[in-house]
This record gives C-alpha cells, structure tokens and sequence, in this order.
C-alpha cells in the first residue's frame, strides 16, 4: 500500500507541473510532511489544524483556515475584498507580472496574498488580517500594504484589538520601491493605533515570517505571539553564514530561539492559539490602570465606493429639483480627503487662532483674511457633503424635505 502511495504523490508531482493552474482542492487526497515525510491524509490534516500527526511539525495554513480556526462561526466581515493589485512598473522575467498575479488569483481564488475583515474571538470583536503564503509567497505589494493599513486605521477609529497572522516572504520585488514603501506606511499606521489610540496590537508569527514582512509590521506587536519551530528572520541563513564568516546555531532563525533572545513573548501551538488570545484579551480588558488614548484630529473615515455611488445616484434623481442641484457643485471626490484634513486644520489646530474674538479684533486680522477664505471655502464643501447624506438618511426611513 505504501509504494501504492508513493507512485501516486510522484504521479501528482507531474500533474502539478503540467497543470500549474489547477485549484488546489482538485491537486489529491495525500500530502507529506516537510519536517518528518510522513504520508498524511489531506482531509485528516485539516482537521488536525493541518498539524502533523507523527511528529506535531506546524505545516502551513491558508489564510481561510486562519480566520475559521480563530473567529466565531458566522461573525466574519470582510473588509476590502476588491482591492486588487496592478503593474505599475510593467515588470518581467520569465513570465509578466500581471500573468503571474492572475495565475496565483486562479489558483487561491484570492485578491492579494491577505484577508482582512472584523469577527469575534470568543465574543471579543476584534480586527484581522491574515496572510496567505501560497499567493506569490506571501509577498507584500502594494495592496497588502493598503490593506493592512485600512484594516488599521478602521480598527483604531472603531477601537477594535489588532490581530496580524504572518506569513511571507517579504516584500514583492515585482513592483520595487513601492512595496518597500508599505513598510513605512504599515508602521506609521501602527503608531497612531498603540501609541496615540492606546489600543492592543498583537501579532502572530508562523512558518515563514521573514524580510520585510519581520522587518517591519510582525516585530511591532504589543504581543509577539509565534507558533512552535516557525521560521522567522531578515536574511536567509546562507547569506549571514557567507557575511558572518561563521557557522551559525542549528535552531537560528526559529521561534524557539527568538525566545530565548527576548525577541518573542510566548511560542503557542495552533489548539491552543485561540484560547490564548482570548485569555490574553480578557486580561487586556479587564487592566486596573489604563491610559485613554486621544485620535489624532486628521484620522478620517474616508467614503468607501459604496457610499459615493449611492450619493451620486441620489444626486442623478434629484438633478433637476431646486433644493438639489447645487449640492455637488463644487465637490470632487477623489480629492475628499485632502479637503477635510485642511478643514480639520482650521477646526481643530489650537495654532491657528481665528475663532479668538481678541485676534478677530486686532491689526492681525488682515494676516489671516486669506486663512478665511480657505476656511469657508472648505466648510462649504464639508455643508453640501453633510446635506448630501442627510438627503439619503432621509430617503432610506421614507421621510422628505
């Protein structure tokens, strides 16, 4: 039965290569083990947490299996679910970028090699992103970088606990310079949450977690939790032994020896990593001493697609009405943000002073006549937004003007 076996996992080894595009629920009913080569049934794997059954070695997850094994069943939402990535560099080797992305969305049946969205653990409503190493090697672009950092912000405006599952390769050389980028972005976003917000960032390291990806957003964590024999680190081995001119310990670059450095907090293995984090946010939770956090005043809810449609659409219907036709005048979409931070600027800046009736009345107010006309220029634009949505408040619960 055993070389039976053996035939048939050489025989789908011929197939994948001759069909590289087949789904990976048709690829067989047999895998091996990467530590020790035992022979495991697929189905019995799974629902082992895809953890080994001979030797307890942690084999890899898809980001679907994450979020089923750590969110209640039937509270996932998803966030960003059509945020997809292009080829702004038009970068080619053996095969161009936009083949090898349609190739890896075919076969994953993802977007991009992450998934974001909100659930609950144990009934504790939290935001989670988890990576997924069979897209391009988990790689982050451009659009796990945006991702990441939506799912972020809309954690910390809606004070959500942050939960990072990683897995990559680091960052995607096919688009260069601006996948280096999200490492900034990532860490930037990360610092209003923990340290202006004061919120729960926890971040959990597997099998393989390096390059940019460890460099940047993975190590951040307020917690750094990591599953057992995981790979983490910057360099491949080869490239430090070859810089260092040394040999290096045999457990380098893995969970355990993180631990012992004081670069992890606790290695949990994968039964236990959801009612660990459910521990651990209790305990979070019920803290004697806390410390408020303050959002930062240029934090802005930005409209989603779905918002603005339904705000055209409205506009579209009411176009010839009197009360309605010079709502959208002057407004420009895609240039939102930017106006209502330079409205937050005269709103909420202590620095600028022109709501002080002294300075109002002194010499100054010719210094900051042109501050005036910025300022109603954009509280105006802020009046026709706010109108806007209060016509389709009012339209969605059967009222009029």
């Amino acid at each position: 039965m055993l070389i039976s076996i053996l035939s048939w996992i050489e025989d789908q080894t011929e197939v994948k290569k001759t069909n590289p595009n087949k789904s990976s629920e048709t690829r067989g009913l047999w895998t091996r083990c990467d530590n020790c080569g035992t022979i495991l049934y697929i189905k019995h794997l799974k629902e082992n947490q895809c953890v080994c059954s001979a030797c307890s070695y942690h084999l890899q997850m898809s980001s679907r299996e994450r979020i089923k094994d750590l969110i209640d069943s039937g509270t996932w939402r998803p966030l960003d679910e059509t945020l997809s990535p292009c080829d702004p560099l038009e970068f080619f080797d053996q095969k161009t970028y936009t083949e090898r992305l349609n190739d890896a969305q075919e076969r994953t049946n993802l977007q991009d090699a992450i998934l974001t969205g909100t659930g609950l653990i144990d009934e504790i409503p939290v935001a989670l992103g988890a990576m997924d190493f069979s897209f391009m090697g988990g790689s982050m672009g451009s659009v796990v970088g945006e991702k990441i950092t939506r799912l972020i912000e809309y954690a910390t405006r809606e004070g959500y606990i942050l939960i990072l599952v990683c897995a990559s390769g680091g960052a995607r050389m096919q688009e260069g310079i601006l996948s280096l980028m999200q490492m900034a972005k990532i860490s930037s976003a990360l610092h209003v949450h923990q340290s202006k917000a004061n919120l729960l960032y926890i971040s959990i390291l597997t099998s393989p977690t390096t390059g940019g990806v460890m460099a940047s957003f993975a190590m951040l964590g307020d917690l750094i939790f990591a599953e057992p024999n995981a790979l983490i680190g910057f360099a491949g081995r080869r490239v430090i032994e070859q810089t260092l001119q040394e040999k290096l310990p045999e457990n380098f670059q893995t969970a355990e020896y993180l631990l012992d450095h004081g670069l992890c907090d606790l290695i949990i293995p994968r039964f236990f990593l959801k009612p660990a984090l459910s521990e651990t946010i209790s305990l979070y939770k019920d803290t004697t001493f806390k410390k408020r956090g303050i959002l930062p005043f240029d934090l802005q809810s930005s409209f989603d697609l779905l918002t603005e449609e339904k705000i055209r659409r409205s506009y579209n219907q009411h176009k010839n009405t009197e009360k309605k036709k010079n709502l959208f005048k002057t407004t420009q979409f895609e240039r939102l943000p930017d106006q209502l931070s330079l409205l937050n600027k005269f709103l909420y800046d202590s620095s600028t002073k022109i709501f002080d009736e002294t300075v109002l009345k002194s010499e100054e107010l010719e210094s900051i006549s042109n501050d005036y006309e910025e300022y109603y220029q954009f509280s105006s634009i802020y009046r026709e937004i706010l109108i806007s949505l209060y016509i389709l408040l009012r339209e969605d619960t059967g009222h009029s003007l």
